[in-house]
């Protein structure tokens, strides 16, 4: 389960010296960006190493996008199969155990397979999520999994009371990226729209996703004179212990948020607590990262809840038409 490159690929990193990539503000911390612009980098070096290769000779995209052999349990399947959740082992120096969604290469590869199935296949990293394809059937029993051990908030989230559209957010009290406070009195009379991320989130399909969403909504918002006088965001950190105000800050940053228009916000475990239970978001602390659910919700300017969209399959034009409606 390491990532799998060829030897001429590993011949030549082993001569490369690379200039450490520099960041403006703590964007190390960003999996997900840091991850691409190394690979960037090695794409950059490579071409310009062509002795190693021929003159006329490159290597291929798919050559230099970072690929993991993985096992796992079949757990369910997407109605078209074109996507199939699998509960993988530990990826070593990606994330691990956990239940996630796999978009599928072929589905002719996983036409004959059954949920419970133990399976091998490689997982290849885009900035789309997560692609399967070499995909075998496995005993099992040969598919290590740790059983987890539920957490208090995990466990007390799955009988805390979720809100339904049309009730009133509970109270809440936050603080931004500036340090300041941020709460429902701070959209008193305008309607927002709140999710939930975390900056280190190793998978593209979720909260990077969730973020370039909102980056398209803060966008059209701002274009738009009637929504950019009222119409705000607000991204809540899952990792308030790691996401402090400043490493939202630098986030914020490299998002291009607007501070007058998207606030990002972290604060007390409780209160975050609070809202994903509200919200009914599942949050999982598993081995240095968070397994999570996506929530995405808009707000009406009285505080109640308009509507709610589960998962990342929706899309900003949805939610600017319900803005609009307003």
């Amino acid at each position: 389960m390491t990532a799998s490159y060829t030897g001429m690929q590993l011949g030549a990193l082993s001569k490369i010296k690379l200039a450490p990539i520099s960041w403006t503000s703590p964007m190390g911390y960003f999996n997900c960006e840091l991850r691409k612009a190394f690979w960037r980098r090695i794409g950059a070096l490579l071409c310009v190493t062509g002795a190693l290769y021929g003159c006329n000779r490159s290597p291929t995209a798919d050559s230099l996008v970072p690929s993991y052999e993985v096992r796992g349990i079949v757990r369910r399947f997407a109605p078209d199969r074109s996507t199939v959740s699998i509960e993988h082992e530990d990826i070593p120096g990606f994330m691990p155990s956990m239940t996630m969604p796999f978009t599928v290469k072929s589905q002719s590869e996983v036409s004959g397979l059954k949920i419970g199935d133990g399976i091998s296949f490689r997982m290849t990293v885009t900035d789309k999520g997560l692609l399967l394809d070499q995909v075998k059937v496995i005993p099992a029993g040969d598919v290590h999994i740790a059983s987890p051990t539920p957490s208090p908030s995990s466990t007390s989230s799955s009988s805390a009371r979720h809100l339904k559209e049309g009730e009133m957010v509970p109270f809440f009290s936050l603080t931004n990226q500036d340090g300041a406070h941020v709460g429902g009195d701070t959209f008193r009379d305008r309607p927002y729209i709140l999710t939930f991320v975390f900056t280190r989130c190793p998978v593209p399909n979720f909260c990077p996703r969730i973020s370039q969403n909102f980056s398209q909504l803060q966008n059209t918002i701002k274009a738009d004179a009637a929504l950019a006088s009222k119409a705000r965001l607000l991204s809540i950190t899952l990792d308030p212990k790691f996401d402090t105000p400043e490493i939202l800050k630098a986030y914020a940053e490299h998002q291009q948020a607007d501070p007058a228009v998207w606030k990002f916000a972290t604060g007390e475990a409780a209160q975050i607590d609070l809202l994903t239970q509200a919200f009914a978001v599942y949050v999982e602390p598993e081995g240095g990262t968070i397994s999570h659910g996506l929530a995405t919700a808009l707000i009406g300017p009285d505080g109640t809840v308009i509507k709610i969209w589960r998962g990342n399959a929706w899309t900003p034009a949805e939610i600017i038409s319900e803005l609009r409606k307003l």
